[in-house]
């Protein structure tokens, strides 16, 4: 797993300097693999300099200020709440989180260390994080890439249990909330934090999945939510705050939807969408053309699986976050994963969403395909009526629990032999199958013949018909016999 860390650290040693450590962040991020990177950076919070901790090559990032030296030394003493040593937050770098930072150290006494992960979001996300968790008046930031680790021990694994929730959602923010809590709860012990926080109000799924996770691996944490404290109560209360509070607000542009971008999928909620009677407009999509505008000409794309989990495109194999991105690509430009739903949420309301999966989509064809070789009649059904289940966990927050890692092995161990490839036709919206193989194919052309053959006798139905229909023949003479009284 690539890891972008920056964090601080009084007695580690600088080993190699950048001029524009910052810049060197993204460019390296934007032109090396994933799998190249790993480790630890930190960075001495006195200095503005970039040390990297070579042995996988971990990219860090410029922190550290005088002023953040003089923020943290600010925190000494309970706030208004009580006394916290540190929490690590949850931090994107919007209006919300921003003001979290100062109410964090305002009501707790504390320090606030800003995490942000990297689940395939974008890069121009992750830009300028460093200014803004300072001028908020963080001590720290930490930045570390998940998308390897998301794709291939959180995607995957939904992937091939076939899990979807309510008949459509493929899950993408349900899958994206336990890593990201999982890397905050190691950030934590790193950082010698005794709580977590997080940006979650509390109408939503999210709150539900971060704290389960929080609880599950290290139930020690005090976990802080703001959104069921605070006396904030939208927008313009948040700006109030900021300004009193000397943090300068995000002059970004409010987008009138609410959305939550990962490389799984794209979500939008809010505005015209609350009325379950409005269509989407067109220019709200971003990851996906619209299908009448895709291309006139269907494309043919062959996805290699190996146990159920996917492995190359068209021949070539790509690690799992490598993979998916492409298909992301493929997909897009055909119009492929557009879902509009009306959901159940986990605390009881009834919600409206619009998601973009378009590689996901892909992925999840291939796969249920396959397995129409691999497996057989009770296999199919056993396995999708634990899929339900397998889902309705991951969307309630429970990834961590027993049940679904029982559940996984059931799936590992069935899904052995759903190995081969499945050629898929894209066109205009439309996933296709042109064609599927398997060596542990159960389909036999000698035996599903129409032509007799050696291996199966069509005079023997005829006994099996007349047992297996058995109970009907007995109930209607049942029914014969009282009509006849």
């Amino acid at each position: 797993m690539a890891n972008l860390q920056v964090t601080s650290s009084s007695s580690t040693k600088p080993l190699i300097h950048a001029q524009n450590p910052a810049r060197f962040m993204i460019e390296c991020k934007l032109g090396a693999k994933a799998s190249e990177f790993g480790g630890a950076t930190f960075v001495h919070p006195t200095t503005r300099k970039l040390s990297h901790a070579c042995k996988s090559q971990a990219i860090q990032a410029v922190l550290a200020s005088d002023k953040e030296t003089h923020a943290s030394s600010a925190t000494n003493g309970s706030g208004l709440r009580g006394k916290l040593n540190k929490v690590v937050l949850a931090y994107s770098g919007g209006l919300d989180t921003s003001v979290i930072v100062p109410w964090l150290r305002e009501n707790y006494g504390c320090e606030v260390v800003c995490f942000t992960a990297d689940v395939g979001q974008g890069i121009s996300e992750l830009e300028g994080l460093e200014a803004k968790a300072k001028a908020s008046g963080a001590c720290q930031l930490v930045v570390k890439d998940l998308t390897e680790e998301f794709v291939k021990d959180y995607v995957y694994p939904c992937l091939r249990a076939g899990a979807v929730y309510e008949r459509k959602y493929l899950l993408g923010t349900s899958m994206a909330r336990p890593v990201i809590a999982k890397a905050m709860v190691d950030v934590a012990k790193e950082v010698g934090a005794d709580a977590v926080a997080h940006g979650c109000t509390g109408k939503g799924n999210d709150q539900v999945r971060f704290e389960l996770t929080f609880f599950s691996l290290n139930p020690d944490l005090q976990v802080v939510a703001p959104w069921r404290e605070w006396d904030i109560t939208g927008r313009e209360d948040a700006i109030e705050y900021a300004k009193k509070h000397n943090v300068p607000v995000p002059v970004t542009k409010k987008s009138i939807y609410s959305r939550d971008r990962n490389l799984w999928h794209l979500s939008h909620e809010g505005d015209i969408l609350e009325d379950p009677a409005n269509e989407p407009k067109k220019d709200m999509y971003m990851m996906s053309v619209d299908p009448e505008d895709a291309p006139d000409k269907p494309e043919y794309i062959e996805i290699g699986i190996v146990s159920g989990i996917p492995v190359s495109i068209n021949g070539k194999e790509l690690s799992p976050a490598s993979l998916l991105t492409e298909l992301n690509d493929i997909g897009g430009r055909h119009g492929i994963g557009r879902i509009d739903m009306v959901e159940n949420r986990l605390v009881g309301m009834k919600s409206r969403g619009v998601y973009e999966t378009p590689g996901g989509t892909i992925l999840a064809a291939a796969c249920r395909e396959l397995e129409s070789l691999t497996l057989d009649r009770e296999a199919i059904q056993f396995k999708d009526s634990m899929a339900l289940k397998y889902a309705e966990l991951v969307y309630a927050g429970r990834w961590f629990d027993p049940l679904r890692e029982s559940m996984d092995a059931f799936m590992e161990n069935i899904t052995k032999t759903t190995t081969g490839s499945v050629m898929l036709k894209l066109y205009k919206g439309s996933v296709i199958v042109a064609s599927r193989k398997s060596p542990y194919s159960l389909y036999r052309e000698d035996i599903s013949s129409f032509e007799s053959g050696q291996i199966y006798d069509q005079a023997d139905a005829a006994g099996f018909i007349k047992l297996y229909g058995l109970p009907m023949r007995v109930r209607a003479m049942l029914e014969k016999e009282k009509g006849n009284n």
